[in-house]
């Protein structure tokens, strides 16, 4: 496993000594230089190890006084439901609403990656057959809530408008509505939920202590076929978001 970059263990330092409750909310840190000598480091690590943690929301900057510790986020709710799936609209954005938030999201996508052996089994293909991978970070006021990891079989959606879920002209309107324009009825979509500690790479880009609690939501949505058209590896934090489940009754 490759050393993590000097940056990212002093930003582990500086988020663990504020986890610990050594700086509390309006605390101000120590100078750079302070923290550069009793951490071993240069000042710019400290500063690009501060710039990461202010942008997660932290610690805040003041201009022309210092870097403090940031008040606590307020925890969001997050609504699980398949009622919540409509052509315009994100349900993010209703959620984040609910609560005086701007909800919004930063996506990555990659064509033609190789299926690895857990996703294709959850999709019903050949390990190392051909998706499209989507890496989400969903945002509130800007700042990271929630990631995903997205996986569509290449060879259902190649070729088409929707081969993009972040691109073209059906861009952003979720799995559902994506699929309906090629032809796809998706019926329902199954969720396991699952606790765990988030690793390294997870609580850097969530702004959260290594190892604290996170949901992991392993989602598969499927056809009325009984074909799966799309996995997920959905990350949410305890203590950022609560999940609650909504549950539409049939009433016919």
């Amino acid at each position: 496993m490759p050393e993590q970059p000097p940056y990212l263990r002093i930003a582990d330092e500086l988020r663990r000594r504020v986890a610990e409750h050594e700086w509390t909310p309006g605390d101000r840190l120590p100078s750079r230089a302070q923290i550069g000598q009793e951490c071993g480091v240069g000042e710019n690590v400290v500063r690009r190890a501060q710039e990461l943690l202010i942008s997660q929301g932290v610690l805040e900057g003041r201009a022309g006084s210092g870097t403090y510790v940031a008040a606590p986020r307020q925890r969001v709710r997050v609504v699980r439901s398949s009622a919540r799936e409509q052509p315009n609209g994100s349900p993010l954005r209703a959620d984040m609403k609910a609560v005086g938030k701007q909800g919004d999201w930063e996506s990555r996508t990659e064509a033609k990656v190789p299926a690895p052996a857990e996703i294709a089994s959850r999709l019903g293909i050949a390990e190392g057959d051909l998706c499209v991978r989507t890496v989400y970070e969903f945002l509130a006021d800007g700042k990271p809530v929630q990631l995903s990891t997205s996986w569509e079989p290449y060879d259902l959606t190649g070729g088409t408008l929707v081969v993009l879920p972040e691109g073209g002209p059906h861009a952003g309107v979720g799995v559902v509505n994506r699929m309906a324009e090629i032809g796809i009825t998706v019926s329902h979509a199954v969720e396991q939920p699952e606790p765990r500690r988030a690793n390294a790479e997870e609580a850097s880009l969530l702004g959260i202590q290594k190892a604290s609690l996170v949901t992991h939501i392993r989602r598969t949505y499927y056809s009325d076929q009984g074909r799966p058209v799309e996995t997920a590896d959905i990350i949410v934090p305890a203590s950022l978001c609560e999940i609650v489940y909504e549950i539409p009754i049939d009433n016919r």
